[in-house]
């Protein structure tokens, strides 16, 4: 055990302890985390900094407001609901097409008026929130996925998580949906991560369930090469999105729509810590670095992006 955590170590992993203590506590003032944990107070931060956001069509807040799901529905004919306060994907549901009482989710179930208020009562009483309190049930637009990500998007869209450390994006990594993750880019249901190298936005390594991979293990296609769309405006509003939350480390997750562009998804005060396999390379030695830059804070963001290129360059793509 002493041998493999001097090798860990050796190669710059940060470990869940030691990100708590020296980065997410000291960093992390207590008073901002309702900005990230809460999705409702995230999109209006962002929309009051003209931070561009996946459209909000409402929010049902209290079971009386039940009443009122038919009618917020009624005009949409594709939506996502979610958890304002959820975690790990849990309790999103993404609805690709919608008649009266008949949705129809990206993995293909058919759900009912009664399935739409059963899920949305569950969210309100807590159910899929991160303390078990009461939560809200956002309904959101459902994004497009861009047409460059068309050989390695299976039935959801992907999108980036940015590592910010006091306002420099240290690190990236982009989640595919899989047919087993039913469509949601998240790494615990068994989407794909792919480590993105900054200086590029180029693809440089992958894994799925913490093993490296080459190709996208339903379509097949090379992943390691590709390039995320739009870079620039990605790493930007990474950098944009830190300066709203208030904290000095945490994860930026974008998402490249085909319509709009990059918009902010979702912020998180606790970032896990897979990203460093994604890109077959420890964290701690960036954020290391980001910590020295005294000044970052004081920096633009379009500054704070360029320097995070100087910084940490390119890498070589793993095998």
């Amino acid at each position: 055990m002493i041998l493999r955590w001097r090798a860990l170590r050796q190669r710059g992993v940060l470990g869940m302890n030691d990100r708590n203590a020296r980065f997410v506590l000291p960093l992390n003032p207590r008073a901002n985390y309702p900005r990230v944990d809460d999705k409702v107070i995230t999109k209006r931060l962002a929309q009051a900094a003209g931070i561009p956001i996946a459209g909000l069509h409402g929010v049902i807040a209290h079971y009386h407001e039940l009443k009122d799901l038919p009618g917020l529905l009624a005009p949409l004919d594709h939506f996502v609901l979610k958890p304002a306060h959820g975690a790990q994907g849990n309790g999103i549901v993404v609805i690709t097409h919608a008649e009266p009482g008949h949705y129809v989710r990206s993995n293909g179930r058919i759900l009912s008026d009664a399935d739409i208020r059963q899920h949305v009562s569950s969210i309100l009483s807590g159910v899929f929130s991160l303390r078990g309190d009461f939560d809200t049930c956002i309904v959101e637009e459902l994004l497009v996925v861009h047409a460059d990500f068309a050989p390695i998007a299976h039935r959801g869209v992907p999108d980036v998580r940015v590592i910010v450390c006091r306002g420099l994006p240290v690190m990236a990594m982009c989640r595919l949906p899989t047919d087993e993750s039913s469509g949601r880019a998240n790494l615990h249901q068994g989407a794909i991560a792919v480590g993105i190298e900054l200086s590029s936005g180029r693809a440089v390594h992958a894994i799925h369930h913490s093993h490296s991979i080459e190709r996208h293990v339903d379509t097949g296609h090379p992943l390691v090469g590709f390039a995320v769309p739009r870079w620039d405006e990605v790493m930007s509003l990474a950098a944009r999105a830190s300066d709203i939350s208030g904290l000095g480390y945490l994860g930026v997750d974008v998402v490249v729509d085909a319509h709009h562009g990059p918009l902010l998804l979702e912020l998180n005060a606790r970032p896990g810590l897979a990203i460093q396999l994604a890109n077959n390379e420890g964290l701690l030695p960036r954020l290391l670095q980001a910590a020295r830059v005294t000044d970052a804070p004081l920096l633009s963001w379009e500054q704070r992006c360029e320097l995070s290129r100087k910084l940490f360059g390119r890498k070589v793509a793993a095998a």
